[in-house]
């Protein structure tokens, strides 16, 4: 099974790295995160602006550790912006494979339909960490540059919140990407369905009681936020788990079902 798993990674990998429009998503993530690097760590309303105005006035309380403001602030907008990119990179999993009319051949392969749902959805995974990578070593080189040096864990943490949440967002796109054979279709639900698991922690102050609880613990900016923030939070985590577990999950029933039509 680990086999025809990693024969599915590979097999998705090459097919990310011979596509024009995954490069054309990768420029833009990177021409954007690289515009909010410099707006947020050098820009004239930037968080180095602001210290070197309160040194100025000479104003010490309370003291600003500046390469966490810089991360918490940074992979903010850079999870705003996946939530943007990653429906893109997930709405042609599956969506392309019934355009191409392969999707029958994955169905009724040997290869189980859990090993192609974690060998598709590894591949994006792995596909989306080479495109965070540079702009992970840009902070390093942000980290490195304060004085004391900061720790790297709290990095190495926010990069963890960030592939987390973006494992959670492929996995449910690649559930809808099973569902039909058109990728934008795919894209637009998969967008409205994280935009509005984004945006659930807000609807708690109107709704409140039990409800609202249970809604806040299924949002995902507030996870995410904990996560980049250095906070360690189980409950978070369990989270992210889940959701991705219930994408694959939901992909292997999706595709067991069309496996039971053809048959």
């Amino acid at each position: 099974m680990i086999n025809n798993i990693v024969a599915i990674v590979r097999r998705e990998l090459q097919s990310y790295f011979a596509s024009p429009f995954a490069y054309a998503i990768a420029g833009i993530f990177w021409l954007l995160s690289g515009f909010f690097f410099v707006a947020v760590l050098l820009g004239p309303e930037g968080i180095i602006t602001s210290v070197a105005s309160r040194d100025q006035l000479g104003i010490v309380d309370p003291p600003i550790d500046v390469p966490y403001q810089f991360q918490s602030v940074f992979l903010n907008l850079l999870g705003s912006l996946s939530l943007f990119l990653l429906p893109m990179l997930s709405m042609g999993l599956y969506a392309d494979e019934r355009k191409r009319g392969t999707l029958e051949l994955l169905a009724t392969s040997p290869i189980t339909n859990w090993a192609v749902a974690v060998g598709k959805l590894l591949g994006v995974i792995v596909f989306f960490f080479t495109m965070t990578l540079p702009l992970m070593g840009f902070v390093a080189i942000a980290f490195s540059a304060s004085t004391p040096p900061a720790a790297y864990t709290v990095l190495l943490a926010g990069l963890a919140g960030l592939m987390l949440m973006a494992a959670s967002v492929l996995a449910m796109g690649m559930f809808i990407s099973s569902l039909t054979d058109s990728t934008i279709l795919a894209a637009i639900l998969t967008f409205a369905l994280m935009l509005l698991l984004w945006v659930a922690d807000l609807l708690v102050n109107s709704i409140g009681g039990p409800v609202g609880d249970t809604i806040s613990h299924l949002s995902l900016i507030k996870h995410y936020n904990n996560l980049i923030q250095g906070k360690l939070d189980t409950s978070g985590l369990l989270v992210f788990i889940s959701y991705i577990a219930l994408g694959v999950f939901l992909t292997a029933q999706s595709i067991d079902a069309l496996r039971h039509q053809r048959s």
